[in-house]
């Protein structure tokens, strides 16, 4: 941790910085699960609904 200190004696810490890189473009296997993650979060939001409407 960085840490310095002003001429009032008052320190003033820095948190350290992660690297910085580059986000890798998902695979095959990556994009065909996140299409099923968006086919069941879409089913369950219309099923959420569909109760919702159905109840009021």
């Amino acid at each position: 941790m960085y840490t310095t200190v002003n001429e009032e004696g008052i320190l003033n810490n820095y948190a350290t910085e992660p690297q910085v890189y580059y986000a890798a473009y998902p695979n095959q296997d990556e994009q065909r699960s996140y299409k099923y993650q968006a086919a069941f979060a879409a089913f369950i939001v219309t099923t959420l609904l569909f109760v919702a409407f159905s109840v009021s």
